[in-house]
């Protein structure tokens, strides 16, 4: 079973900023697409950002500019710096991340999610 812990919550003022990271227990020979995801209170789950195997990253369009995500040192961590937020922003933010294909042992393939970590944006 492969554990996904996010870090980096916590409680900014609008305009602050604020770095999330994102790790996998796992560091095998697996290609590791990551997302991040957040949901605030009463609204659906919604995509923020992801970084794939490659490096490659996308982001949610109203985010873009904002938010950067970038592979750890290992590929089975990234982070997500959070810049200018404002109190739309305030969400728990979930790390998943997928184990796919290459020489990924059979076991290990699959979507995990983390527990999440809050982020709080109030003056």
């Amino acid at each position: 079973q492969v554990q996904v812990v996010e870090r980096g919550g916590g409680s900014v003022q609008p305009g602050g900023s604020l770095r999330l990271s994102c790790e996998a227990s796992e560091d095998s020979d697996c290609f590791y697409d990551m997302y991040w995801y957040r949901q605030a209170p009463g609204k659906e789950r919604e995509f923020v950002s992801e970084i794939d195997n490659d490096g490659h990253p996308k982001y949610a369009e109203s985010l873009r500019g904002r938010f950067t995500i970038a592979r750890g040192a290992a590929k089975s961590s990234n982070y997500l710096q959070m810049n200018r937020l404002t109190v739309d922003d305030a969400a728990v933010y979930y790390c998943s991340v997928t184990l796919r294909g290459g020489s990924c042992p059979v076991w290990l393939l699959g979507n995990y999610w983390g527990k999440g970590t809050q982020v709080t944006v109030s003056s």
